[in-house]
Protein backbone atom coordinates (compact mmCIF):
# COMPACT_ATOMS: atom_id res chain seq x y z
CA UNK A 1 0.00 0.00 0.00
CA UNK A 2 1.47 3.29 -0.99
CA UNK A 3 2.11 6.07 1.47
CA UNK A 4 -0.12 8.36 -0.59
CA UNK A 5 -3.07 5.98 -0.23
CA UNK A 6 -2.62 5.73 3.54
CA UNK A 7 -2.52 9.50 3.95
CA UNK A 8 -5.67 9.96 1.93
CA UNK A 9 -7.45 7.24 3.94
CA UNK A 10 -6.48 8.81 7.27
CA UNK A 11 -7.70 12.22 6.16
CA UNK A 12 -11.01 10.69 5.06
CA UNK A 13 -11.70 8.93 8.40
CA UNK A 14 -13.61 11.87 10.04
CA UNK A 15 -15.99 12.01 7.10
CA UNK A 16 -16.53 8.27 7.21
CA UNK A 17 -17.59 8.38 10.87
CA UNK A 18 -20.02 11.27 10.34
CA UNK A 19 -18.07 14.24 11.73
CA UNK A 20 -19.98 17.21 10.31
CA UNK A 21 -18.22 19.55 7.99
CA UNK A 22 -17.99 23.18 9.10
CA UNK A 23 -21.26 25.03 8.36
CA UNK A 24 -20.98 27.70 5.73
CA UNK A 25 -21.01 31.21 7.11
CA UNK A 26 -24.49 32.78 7.00
CA UNK A 27 -25.06 36.37 6.14
CA UNK A 28 -26.84 38.32 8.91
CA UNK A 29 -30.60 38.59 8.36
CA UNK A 30 -31.50 42.18 7.48
CA UNK A 31 -33.44 44.03 10.17
CA UNK A 32 -36.69 45.46 8.90
CA UNK A 33 -37.09 49.09 9.88
CA UNK A 34 -40.19 50.01 11.84
CA UNK A 35 -42.93 51.43 9.63
CA UNK A 36 -42.79 55.20 9.38
CA UNK A 37 -45.65 57.03 11.11
CA UNK A 38 -48.56 57.91 8.85
CA UNK A 39 -49.87 61.43 9.11
CA UNK A 40 -53.32 62.27 10.46
CA UNK A 41 -54.46 65.89 10.29
CA UNK A 42 -57.59 66.58 12.32
CA UNK A 43 -59.33 69.97 12.14
CA UNK A 44 -62.29 70.83 14.39
CA UNK A 45 -64.68 73.66 13.51
CA UNK A 46 -66.96 74.53 16.42
CA UNK A 47 -70.03 76.74 16.44
CA UNK A 48 -69.69 79.28 19.29
CA UNK A 49 -73.03 81.03 18.98
CA UNK A 50 -75.21 81.48 22.07
CA UNK A 51 -76.89 78.10 21.88
CA UNK A 52 -73.67 76.05 21.71
CA UNK A 53 -72.33 76.06 25.26
CA UNK A 54 -73.02 72.35 25.51
CA UNK A 55 -70.92 71.59 22.44
CA UNK A 56 -67.94 73.59 23.70
CA UNK A 57 -68.13 72.09 27.17
CA UNK A 58 -68.42 68.61 25.66
CA UNK A 59 -65.33 69.25 23.53
CA UNK A 60 -63.39 70.31 26.63
CA UNK A 61 -64.56 67.18 28.38
CA UNK A 62 -64.03 64.71 25.55
CA UNK A 63 -61.04 65.85 23.47
CA UNK A 64 -58.69 63.45 25.26
CA UNK A 65 -61.01 60.48 24.61
CA UNK A 66 -60.75 61.26 20.90
CA UNK A 67 -56.95 61.47 21.17
CA UNK A 68 -56.89 58.12 22.96
CA UNK A 69 -58.92 56.57 20.16
CA UNK A 70 -56.36 57.82 17.63
CA UNK A 71 -53.58 56.37 19.80
CA UNK A 72 -55.03 52.90 19.20
CA UNK A 73 -54.32 53.11 15.47
CA UNK A 74 -51.44 51.14 13.99
CA UNK A 75 -49.01 52.23 12.76
CA UNK A 76 -49.01 54.94 15.40
CA UNK A 77 -50.01 58.12 13.54
CA UNK A 78 -48.16 61.40 13.39
CA UNK A 79 -51.07 63.47 14.69
CA UNK A 80 -51.67 67.20 14.21
CA UNK A 81 -54.80 69.05 15.34
CA UNK A 82 -56.18 72.48 14.40
CA UNK A 83 -59.13 74.45 15.76
CA UNK A 84 -61.58 76.95 14.28
CA UNK A 85 -64.55 78.66 15.88
CA UNK A 86 -67.37 80.46 14.09
CA UNK A 87 -70.62 82.32 14.71
CA UNK A 88 -69.44 84.67 17.48
CA UNK A 89 -70.91 88.18 17.32
CA UNK A 90 -67.55 89.81 18.05
CA UNK A 91 -65.74 88.10 15.17
CA UNK A 92 -65.02 90.10 12.02
CA UNK A 93 -68.02 90.18 9.65
CA UNK A 94 -65.69 90.28 6.62
CA UNK A 95 -64.38 86.84 7.66
CA UNK A 96 -67.91 85.49 7.87
CA UNK A 97 -67.65 85.52 11.68
CA UNK A 98 -64.95 82.85 11.46
CA UNK A 99 -61.82 82.70 13.62
CA UNK A 100 -58.78 80.47 13.27
CA UNK A 101 -57.87 79.54 16.82
CA UNK A 102 -54.88 77.35 16.05
CA UNK A 103 -53.02 76.03 13.01
CA UNK A 104 -52.26 72.32 12.71
CA UNK A 105 -49.91 71.39 15.56
CA UNK A 106 -48.63 68.29 17.34
CA UNK A 107 -48.71 70.17 20.67
CA UNK A 108 -51.89 68.85 22.26
CA UNK A 109 -51.52 71.17 25.25
CA UNK A 110 -51.85 74.15 22.91
CA UNK A 111 -54.99 72.60 21.42
CA UNK A 112 -56.55 72.16 24.84
CA UNK A 113 -55.56 75.67 25.87
CA UNK A 114 -57.27 77.10 22.78
CA UNK A 115 -60.34 74.96 23.41
CA UNK A 116 -60.61 76.20 26.98
CA UNK A 117 -60.40 79.79 25.75
CA UNK A 118 -63.58 79.55 23.66
CA UNK A 119 -66.60 81.59 24.71
CA UNK A 120 -70.07 81.65 23.15
CA UNK A 121 -71.93 84.75 21.97
CA UNK A 122 -74.11 85.61 19.03
CA UNK A 123 -74.51 85.10 16.16
CA UNK A 124 -74.42 84.27 12.47
CA UNK A 125 -73.22 80.73 11.73
CA UNK A 126 -71.87 80.25 8.20
CA UNK A 127 -70.94 76.60 7.86
CA UNK A 128 -69.67 76.90 4.31
CA UNK A 129 -67.45 79.85 5.25
CA UNK A 130 -65.67 78.12 8.14
CA UNK A 131 -65.29 74.96 6.06
CA UNK A 132 -63.70 76.89 3.21
CA UNK A 133 -61.35 78.72 5.58
CA UNK A 134 -60.13 75.49 7.17
CA UNK A 135 -59.68 73.77 3.82
CA UNK A 136 -57.87 76.69 2.19
CA UNK A 137 -55.72 77.99 5.05
CA UNK A 138 -54.33 74.91 6.71
CA UNK A 139 -50.98 73.35 5.69
CA UNK A 140 -52.53 69.93 5.10
CA UNK A 141 -50.07 67.05 5.00
CA UNK A 142 -48.68 66.05 1.61
CA UNK A 143 -47.34 62.73 2.88
CA UNK A 144 -48.45 59.65 0.91
CA UNK A 145 -51.31 57.90 2.67
CA UNK A 146 -52.05 60.83 5.01
CA UNK A 147 -55.53 60.87 6.53
CA UNK A 148 -56.98 64.38 6.48
CA UNK A 149 -60.17 64.88 8.46
CA UNK A 150 -62.35 67.94 8.98
CA UNK A 151 -65.24 67.92 11.47
CA UNK A 152 -67.69 70.84 11.27
CA UNK A 153 -70.08 71.07 14.23
CA UNK A 154 -73.17 73.27 14.64
CA UNK A 155 -76.95 73.47 14.95
CA UNK A 156 -78.18 75.98 12.35
CA UNK A 157 -79.01 75.51 8.67
CA UNK A 158 -75.95 74.52 6.68
CA UNK A 159 -76.76 76.66 3.63
CA UNK A 160 -77.02 80.18 5.09
CA UNK A 161 -73.86 81.50 3.42
CA UNK A 162 -74.59 83.70 0.40
CA UNK A 163 -70.95 83.99 -0.70
CA UNK A 164 -69.66 80.42 -0.48
CA UNK A 165 -71.66 77.51 -1.85
CA UNK A 166 -71.65 73.95 -0.58
CA UNK A 167 -70.48 72.78 -4.00
CA UNK A 168 -67.48 75.10 -3.73
CA UNK A 169 -66.65 73.56 -0.34
CA UNK A 170 -66.99 70.06 -1.77
CA UNK A 171 -64.70 70.82 -4.71
CA UNK A 172 -62.10 72.29 -2.36
CA UNK A 173 -62.26 69.29 -0.02
CA UNK A 174 -61.79 66.84 -2.87
CA UNK A 175 -58.94 68.88 -4.32
CA UNK A 176 -57.11 68.83 -0.99
CA UNK A 177 -57.88 65.15 -0.34
CA UNK A 178 -59.75 66.07 2.86
CA UNK A 179 -62.74 64.13 4.21
CA UNK A 180 -65.29 66.60 5.56
CA UNK A 181 -67.63 65.18 8.23
CA UNK A 182 -70.58 67.04 9.70
CA UNK A 183 -71.82 66.98 13.30
CA UNK A 184 -75.34 68.36 13.64
CA UNK A 185 -76.30 69.21 17.21
CA UNK A 186 -80.04 68.73 17.09
CA UNK A 187 -82.84 66.31 16.28
CA UNK A 188 -82.47 63.86 13.45
CA UNK A 189 -85.07 63.84 10.70
CA UNK A 190 -85.35 67.63 10.48
CA UNK A 191 -84.76 69.77 7.40
CA UNK A 192 -81.59 71.16 9.02
CA UNK A 193 -80.26 67.68 9.74
CA UNK A 194 -80.87 66.75 6.10
CA UNK A 195 -78.80 69.72 4.95
CA UNK A 196 -75.86 68.71 7.11
CA UNK A 197 -76.10 65.16 5.74
CA UNK A 198 -76.09 66.53 2.18
CA UNK A 199 -72.88 68.49 2.81
CA UNK A 200 -71.13 65.44 4.26
CA UNK A 201 -72.21 63.34 1.30
CA UNK A 202 -70.89 65.92 -1.18
CA UNK A 203 -67.51 65.83 0.59
CA UNK A 204 -67.18 62.06 0.93
CA UNK A 205 -67.70 62.23 4.68
CA UNK A 206 -70.08 61.03 7.33
CA UNK A 207 -73.05 62.93 8.76
CA UNK A 208 -73.53 62.69 12.52
CA UNK A 209 -76.36 63.87 14.72
CA UNK A 210 -75.66 64.26 18.43
CA UNK A 211 -77.10 65.59 21.65
CA UNK A 212 -74.57 68.31 22.46
CA UNK A 213 -75.48 68.21 26.17
CA UNK A 214 -75.41 64.46 26.67
CA UNK A 215 -71.81 64.27 27.88
CA UNK A 216 -72.53 66.98 30.46
CA UNK A 217 -75.40 65.15 32.16
CA UNK A 218 -74.23 61.57 31.75
CA UNK A 219 -71.75 61.38 34.61
CA UNK A 220 -69.38 58.40 34.39
CA UNK A 221 -69.32 56.29 37.58
CA UNK A 222 -66.23 56.39 39.73
CA UNK A 223 -64.08 53.27 39.94
CA UNK A 224 -61.44 51.97 42.31
CA UNK A 225 -58.82 52.79 39.67
CA UNK A 226 -59.46 56.54 39.40
CA UNK A 227 -57.37 57.79 42.33
CA UNK A 228 -54.45 55.54 41.39
CA UNK A 229 -54.46 56.84 37.80
CA UNK A 230 -54.57 60.47 38.91
CA UNK A 231 -51.77 59.92 41.43
CA UNK A 232 -49.63 58.33 38.73
CA UNK A 233 -50.46 61.31 36.52
CA UNK A 234 -48.94 63.59 39.14
CA UNK A 235 -45.86 61.36 39.27
CA UNK A 236 -45.64 61.45 35.48
CA UNK A 237 -45.60 65.24 35.53
CA UNK A 238 -42.52 65.19 37.75
CA UNK A 239 -40.50 63.38 35.07
CA UNK A 240 -40.64 66.31 32.63
CA UNK A 241 -37.34 68.14 32.18
CA UNK A 242 -38.10 71.55 30.69
CA UNK A 243 -35.22 73.08 28.73
CA UNK A 244 -34.58 75.95 26.37
CA UNK A 245 -35.77 79.53 26.42
CA UNK A 246 -39.46 78.62 26.43
CA UNK A 247 -39.18 75.50 28.58
CA UNK A 248 -40.49 77.03 31.80
CA UNK A 249 -43.52 78.55 30.05
CA UNK A 250 -44.33 75.31 28.24
CA UNK A 251 -44.06 73.33 31.48
CA UNK A 252 -46.40 75.82 33.16
CA UNK A 253 -48.86 75.44 30.28
CA UNK A 254 -48.83 71.67 30.72
CA UNK A 255 -49.78 72.09 34.37
CA UNK A 256 -52.47 74.64 33.47
CA UNK A 257 -54.08 72.15 31.07
CA UNK A 258 -53.96 69.45 33.75
CA UNK A 259 -55.97 71.84 35.92
CA UNK A 260 -58.38 72.62 33.08
CA UNK A 261 -59.05 68.92 32.60
CA UNK A 262 -59.89 68.55 36.29
CA UNK A 263 -62.31 71.48 36.08
CA UNK A 264 -64.12 69.94 33.10
CA UNK A 265 -65.84 67.26 35.21
CA UNK A 266 -69.59 67.44 34.49
CA UNK A 267 -72.09 68.13 37.24
CA UNK A 268 -74.30 65.19 36.32
CA UNK A 269 -78.13 65.09 36.29
CA UNK A 270 -79.66 68.01 38.14
CA UNK A 271 -76.23 69.45 38.89
CA UNK A 272 -75.45 66.80 41.48
CA UNK A 273 -73.18 63.75 41.70
CA UNK A 274 -70.43 64.70 39.30
CA UNK A 275 -69.00 61.19 39.09
CA UNK A 276 -65.49 60.48 37.89
CA UNK A 277 -63.17 63.27 36.67
CA UNK A 278 -63.48 62.03 33.09
CA UNK A 279 -61.37 64.61 31.30
CA UNK A 280 -58.52 64.39 33.81
CA UNK A 281 -58.46 60.60 33.61
CA UNK A 282 -58.55 60.65 29.81
CA UNK A 283 -55.82 63.30 29.67
CA UNK A 284 -53.63 61.23 31.98
CA UNK A 285 -54.10 58.26 29.65
CA UNK A 286 -53.17 60.46 26.68
CA UNK A 287 -50.00 61.64 28.41
CA UNK A 288 -49.07 58.00 28.93
CA UNK A 289 -49.53 57.30 25.21
CA UNK A 290 -47.53 57.76 22.07
CA UNK A 291 -49.32 60.80 20.62
CA UNK A 292 -48.46 63.14 23.48
CA UNK A 293 -45.02 64.51 22.61
CA UNK A 294 -43.14 67.62 23.71
CA UNK A 295 -39.86 67.63 21.80
CA UNK A 296 -39.76 71.41 21.70
CA UNK A 297 -39.31 71.78 25.47
CA UNK A 298 -38.83 68.41 27.21
CA UNK A 299 -35.36 66.85 27.23
CA UNK A 300 -36.62 63.27 27.34
CA UNK A 301 -38.93 63.61 24.35
CA UNK A 302 -36.28 65.60 22.47
CA UNK A 303 -33.56 62.98 22.97
CA UNK A 304 -35.99 60.19 22.11
CA UNK A 305 -37.21 61.81 18.89
CA UNK A 306 -33.99 63.46 17.67
CA UNK A 307 -30.98 61.13 17.65
CA UNK A 308 -28.73 63.99 16.51
CA UNK A 309 -29.54 66.12 19.55
CA UNK A 310 -26.41 66.84 21.61
CA UNK A 311 -27.20 67.51 25.26
CA UNK A 312 -23.65 68.72 25.83
CA UNK A 313 -24.30 71.71 23.54
CA UNK A 314 -27.24 73.02 25.56
CA UNK A 315 -26.10 75.95 27.75
CA UNK A 316 -26.39 75.21 31.46
CA UNK A 317 -28.62 78.26 31.84
CA UNK A 318 -31.21 76.61 29.54
CA UNK A 319 -31.20 73.27 31.38
CA UNK A 320 -33.50 72.32 34.26
CA UNK A 321 -31.84 72.93 37.63
CA UNK A 322 -31.52 69.22 38.48
CA UNK A 323 -29.61 68.63 35.24
CA UNK A 324 -27.55 71.84 35.19
CA UNK A 325 -26.04 71.19 38.62
CA UNK A 326 -24.58 67.86 37.49
CA UNK A 327 -21.13 67.46 35.90
CA UNK A 328 -21.56 67.50 32.09
CA UNK A 329 -20.46 63.86 31.87
CA UNK A 330 -23.32 62.78 34.18
CA UNK A 331 -26.18 64.69 32.57
CA UNK A 332 -27.15 62.22 29.84
CA UNK A 333 -27.25 59.40 32.38
CA UNK A 334 -29.59 61.39 34.62
CA UNK A 335 -31.93 62.13 31.71
CA UNK A 336 -31.98 58.45 30.76
CA UNK A 337 -32.83 57.48 34.33
CA UNK A 338 -35.79 59.88 34.31
CA UNK A 339 -36.82 58.50 30.91
CA UNK A 340 -36.87 54.96 32.30
CA UNK A 341 -38.90 56.19 35.26
CA UNK A 342 -41.39 57.80 32.89
CA UNK A 343 -41.84 54.62 30.86
CA UNK A 344 -42.55 52.63 34.03
CA UNK A 345 -45.20 55.15 35.13
CA UNK A 346 -46.78 55.27 31.66
CA UNK A 347 -46.97 51.49 31.56
CA UNK A 348 -48.75 51.40 34.90
CA UNK A 349 -51.19 54.13 33.83
CA UNK A 350 -52.01 52.24 30.63
CA UNK A 351 -52.62 49.03 32.56
CA UNK A 352 -54.94 50.67 35.10
CA UNK A 353 -56.74 52.64 32.38
CA UNK A 354 -57.47 49.40 30.51
CA UNK A 355 -58.83 47.79 33.68
CA UNK A 356 -60.99 50.84 34.35
CA UNK A 357 -62.36 50.86 30.81
CA UNK A 358 -63.28 47.17 30.96
CA UNK A 359 -65.23 47.79 34.16
CA UNK A 360 -67.07 50.76 32.64
CA UNK A 361 -67.86 48.75 29.52
CA UNK A 362 -69.30 45.95 31.65
CA UNK A 363 -71.48 48.40 33.59
CA UNK A 364 -72.64 50.13 30.42
CA UNK A 365 -73.64 46.82 28.85
CA UNK A 366 -76.10 46.15 31.68
CA UNK A 367 -78.36 49.12 30.93
CA UNK A 368 -80.52 50.12 27.96
CA UNK A 369 -78.91 52.34 25.41
CA UNK A 370 -80.41 54.51 22.68
CA UNK A 371 -77.98 54.83 19.74
CA UNK A 372 -79.47 58.24 18.91
CA UNK A 373 -78.28 59.67 22.23
CA UNK A 374 -74.60 59.64 21.37
CA UNK A 375 -72.23 62.33 22.58
CA UNK A 376 -69.55 64.19 20.64
CA UNK A 377 -66.70 61.82 21.45
CA UNK A 378 -68.68 58.66 20.67
CA UNK A 379 -69.71 60.00 17.28
CA UNK A 380 -66.27 61.26 16.28
CA UNK A 381 -64.43 58.18 17.53
CA UNK A 382 -66.63 55.86 15.50
CA UNK A 383 -66.12 57.85 12.31
CA UNK A 384 -62.37 58.12 12.89
CA UNK A 385 -62.11 54.34 13.30
CA UNK A 386 -63.96 53.66 10.05
CA UNK A 387 -62.13 56.29 8.01
CA UNK A 388 -58.75 55.28 9.43
CA UNK A 389 -59.34 51.65 8.43
CA UNK A 390 -60.22 52.79 4.92
CA UNK A 391 -56.92 54.72 4.83
CA UNK A 392 -54.88 51.62 5.73
CA UNK A 393 -54.64 51.92 9.50
CA UNK A 394 -55.42 49.07 11.85
CA UNK A 395 -57.30 49.65 15.08
CA UNK A 396 -55.05 48.01 17.63
CA UNK A 397 -54.36 48.50 21.30
CA UNK A 398 -52.83 51.54 22.93
CA UNK A 399 -49.55 51.26 24.79
CA UNK A 400 -49.69 48.10 26.91
CA UNK A 401 -53.47 47.99 26.73
CA UNK A 402 -54.50 44.42 27.52
CA UNK A 403 -56.98 42.72 25.25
Amino acid sequence: MSRLFVCVAILALPLAFGTPAPAPAQEPRPVRPAPAPKAIDLVLCLDVSNSMDGLIDSAKLKLWDIVNELARLRPTPDLRVALYSYGHTNYAPESGWVKKELDLTADLDDVYKALNGLRTKGGTELVARVSKAALAEQPWSRSPGALKLLFVCGNEGVDQDRQVTLDEVADLAKGRGVILNTVYCGRSGTVEAGGWAMLADKCGGKALTIDQNRALVAAVPKTEFDDQILKLGDDLGKTYLAYGKEGADRFANQKAQDDNALKATPAGPGGFGGGAPQAALARTASKAGELYRNERWDLIDKMKGDKTFDLAKVPAAELPADVAKLPPADRAGYVQKKADERVAIQTRIADLTAQRQRKLDDERAKGPRNPADQALDEAVRGVVRDQARAAGFEVGNARNEKK
